[in-house]
């Protein structure tokens, strides 16, 4: 093919790699078929669905003694909307990493950055 080999491939990968750890779905489920895929899977639902679209494995330790429904009802809560706020923020970055044109993909060098950020948000005493 006469492509060059480059970081922006490794970024996509990574980017693939947080939308799947983050919705538990596979870029080869039975459901991305005929245009669909894991990368319009996760776009089409930000930012208002995010809770439809992540893993419910994930929230069930926030959610504690609830259900995924219930941080979509209190999402006005501090703690959930920092939780959906955090959501919302790695699949954009998981999207921006797993765009289709290498151009558009993020250095890893910014994506650490705003991964930290992430983290220290959720680390952040309310």
């Amino acid at each position: 093919m006469g492509s060059h080999l480059s970081t922006k491939g490794d970024v996509y990968s990574y980017g693939i790699l947080l939308l799947e750890m983050f919705t538990g779905k596979r870029p080869t489920d039975e459901r991305f078929k005929e245009g669909l895929s894991l990368y319009n899977f996760v776009k089409a639902a930000l930012p208002d669905r995010v809770i439809e679209i992540i893993d419910p494995k994930l929230v069930q330790g926030s959610v504690r003694e609830g259900t995924i429904e219930d941080i979509v009802l209190n999402e006005k809560s501090p703690e959930n909307g920092i939780h959906v706020q955090c959501l919302n923020s790695i699949f954009k970055i998981g999207l921006i990493c797993s765009s289709e044109s290498p151009s558009k993909r993020m250095d890893m060098s910014d994506v650490v950055p705003m991964l930290c950020s992430v983290r220290d948000k959720l680390l952040r005493p309310t």
